[in-house]
């Protein structure tokens, strides 16, 4: 693909940056953020996207709320890929839930807004969406045809001790102050992971975009240089890289080329609208990624880490075990059927070229 212009929201993160990287040479690369310029500290300097590496990118500044400057850039564009939307690598209390949902669903719902006051709109409009959507299950594998997907947390999720204790807890103070009939009460049962997912494809496929395509991207846990693969390899590092929990949990997942791959497969294949998986054809369990990281990086030991050890740690640094624990077990059925081909199918491939590329600092003491 050459000499398209590729507009990225929420393209200063690790997607973002990689995507811009991959196209960035031969394309017209525009990148939307509220702090553009600003990267994510999961980063090796060299894969930062520069104009002065030869990149052919600038950077835009939005709100996410209101149109402005960078709703000018969807004149004539060929993409548009939003990414935009806060971590949720965070403490899920209510400040951070209401940050979480309405920074996806603003951001989605402002680019449609720009879309449809373009004279000459994009051509194709990818959204980010998220594997996690689905069940947390361990029978079999969830498609864009038949995947489950249950909000009841009761059912779908793994919980530690110290959860049960947070859950109940949690109950106890909502029901005093809003009462058992309230919709923050009820709202405790569901899997908030899977309500933001939902309520950010609602709002992707309520935009009337009649002139632009879209496709929404059901992405696993991307890897590359930087990304989530810094702390693994960090735990590697202090021979902490052993199993989470029980370690059976499914690990659906997915290299940062057949991501951008991806991208390009949809913008060529001009029939492809709607939902797709974009996941590697063959998950692992989380012990089964471990050991394979573990090799590759030439650890010996890895210290496993309980569930109850998780939720401690996850409480010290801010974040949630459902991260680790949930079983994410997700099948690229229909780009499989229409035909892409994914370079990076298993595991060990994709570590493996990972890994060979970084520095040895990145993955050993010495």
């Amino acid at each position: 693909m050459r000499n398209k212009k590729i507009l990225i929201a929420g393209g200063s993160g690790f997607i973002g940056q990689g995507i811009a990287k991959y196209f960035g040479k031969e394309n017209d690369i525009v990148i939307i953020g509220r702090n553009a310029k600003h990267h994510d500290n999961n980063f090796y300097d060299e894969d930062k996207v520069k104009m002065e590496d030869g990149y052919r990118v600038q950077y835009l500044t939005w709100d996410s709320n209101t149109l402005g400057e960078w709703s000018g850039a969807l004149e004539e564009a060929d993409i548009i890929i939003n990414l935009a939307g806060k971590s949720v690598n965070c403490r899920y209390h209510t400040k951070q839930r209401k940050a979480i949902i309405e920074s996806r669903t603003n951001a989605t719902r402002i680019i449609g807004e720009a879309i449809r006051a373009c004279v000459h709109p994009p051509k194709l409009w990818i959204n980010a969406a998220s594997a996690t959507i689905y069940r947390n299950t361990f029978d079999r594998p969830n498609d864009e045809y038949n995947g489950i997907i249950s909000e009841v947390k009761r059912e779908n999720m793994p919980w530690s001790l110290l959860d049960r204790i947070r859950y109940r807890k949690n109950r106890l103070v909502t029901s005093i102050l809003y009462g058992k009939n309230s919709n923050q009460y009820q709202s405790l049962d569901l899997d908030f992971s899977i309500q933001v997912c939902k309520q950010w494809e609602k709002i992707f496929f309520d935009q009337r975009t009649p002139f632009t395509r879209k496709v929404a991207l059901r992405t696993a846990i991307t890897l590359g240089r930087g990304g989530v693969i810094t702390p693994y390899l960090n735990l590697c590092k202090f021979g902490l890289g052993g199993k989470h929990g029980d370690g059976k949990q499914m690990y659906s997942w997915v290299h940062i080329e057949d991501v951008c791959r991806m991208v390009e497969w949809v913008y060529e294949h001009k029939e492809a609208e709607g939902i797709y998986n974009c996941v590697a054809p063959n998950a692992v369990t989380n012990n089964s990624f471990m050991q394979t990281l573990r090799k590759i990086t030439g650890h010996v030991v890895g210290l496993p880490a309980p569930a109850w050890l998780l939720e401690l740690g996850a409480w010290l640094i801010g974040t949630e075990t459902e991260l680790m624990l949930k079983s994410r077990w997700v099948a690229p059925t229909r780009s499989l059927r229409e035909g892409f081909v994914y370079r990076y199918d298993t595991i060990d491939k994709a570590l493996g070229e990972i890994v060979s590329s970084l520095p040895r600092r990145a993955y050993h003491l010495f």
